[in-house]
C-alpha cells in the first residue's frame, strides 16, 4: 500500500496510474482500466477519466493506493 498525494483536487484515474507508476504509459492505463482490472474503492471502475478525489483507494495488480 503507498500514498498518491494530490496537487489538485482531482485527477483522473489513468493519470494516476501512470502517475504512481502502476503503469508505464497513460495509454496502458486505459487498456487496464477498460478490461475492468481496476477498482475504486473496491468497487470496478472502467471510466478512463472517472475523477479521483482524496480519501479514495485505488487498487490494481496486487497494489493499493490511497489518495491524500
Amino acid at each position: 500500500m503507498s500514498d498518491f498525494k494530490l496537487t489538485g483536487e482531482t485527477i483522473d484515474l489513468f493519470q494516476l496510474l501512470k502517475a504512481a507508476n502502476l503503469c508505464g504509459t497513460g495509454g496502458e492505463a486505459k487498456i487496464v482500466i477498460g478490461e475492468g482490472l481496476v477498482t475504486v474503492d473496491g468497487e470496478v471502475e472502467t471510466r478512463k477519466r472517472c475523477k479521483i478525489r482524496a480519501g479514495q483507494t485505488v487498487s490494481f495488480d496486487d497494489e493499493t493506493i490511497t489518495v491524500l
